[in-house]
């Protein structure tokens, strides 16, 4: 899993050099594509219950699920999320990252900040004998602590993953410590918090894909694929230029 993680950092990567104003969504979708089977691996997300994209590409007021598109044509201030799945030699690796277009505009970077600040809190809690309740409040006590006006996205949330990219537990992004499932040695969670501006509420567009926000306010997404490990997380996702074992920003 290891080694699937450090292929959709690949393409994270690639991917996020290249977010340029008058780039499309659909030029990302293809560069990810292409790192991914360069690796000799297996985009996760293409053809998944149908998606026709290698990425999920979410931009402004998209909070997940957007679909790469050739007419989807990046401009200065947007804010992108991007989510990466690969497959190598049958596991799973999954991870989302938060970019700003061109000039960030300061409530974006507030914004994609205390998500980010929300994941690594949660990935902290990825230990044995902890429960995924634990997790969850981690991340609901961090975004609180950022004090601004962010909503939690309650009905997407993180997952088990493996052999494959969907698995039991759902992990919320909001919960009670010490309830739920006890971690153990050699579980692996996709820890995922999704943030909007204003209201969490969230619609689902006649795509049967994108999930926006109901008030057009902007969202952010961050994720990595975690291990629990004796030693601690060991978040698979990591680009190969961080350490292994990690549970810092």
């Amino acid at each position: 899993m290891r080694a699937a993680g450090l292929v959709v950092a690949a393409a994270l990567e690639r991917v996020s050099a290249a977010a340029a104003v008058g780039v499309s969504t659909k030029d990302l979708d293809e560069l990810a594509e292409t790192t991914i089977r360069e690796a000799g691996a297996v985009p996760s997300f293409l053809g998944y219950h149908g998606f026709p994209g290698s990425i999920c590409t979410s931009l402004n007021a998209e909070v997940v699920h957007g679909i790469p598109s050739a007419a989807t044509v990046l401009a200065d201030g947007d804010l992108l999320s991007v989510d990466c799945g690969a497959i190598l030699d049958g596991w799973h690796g999954d991870a989302a990252v938060t970019l700003h277009v061109g000039t960030a505009r300061a409530e974006d970077t507030a914004l994609s900040a205390a998500c980010r600040a929300a994941m690594w809190a949660g990935i902290a809690e990825v230990r044995p004998g902890n429960r995924l309740g634990d997790v969850s409040h981690a991340v609901e006590s961090a975004v609180a602590r950022e004090g601004g006006p962010f909503g939690i996205v309650a009905d997407y949330g993180g997952h088990g993953i493996g052999t494959e990219m969907h698995m039991e537990p759902f992990l919320p992004n909001v919960g009670r410590p010490g309830s739920g499932m006890r971690l153990r040695e050699g579980m692996v969670l996709a820890v995922e918090p999704m943030l909007t501006a204003g209201d969490p509420e969230t619609d689902e567009l006649d795509d049967e894909w994108t999930v926006v926000t109901l008030d057009g306010g902007r969202a952010a997404h961050w994720e990595h694929t975690v291990a629990v490990t004796d030693h601690g997380p060991w978040v698979l996702t990591a680009p190969a230029a961080d350490a292994d074992r990690d549970s810092d920003s």
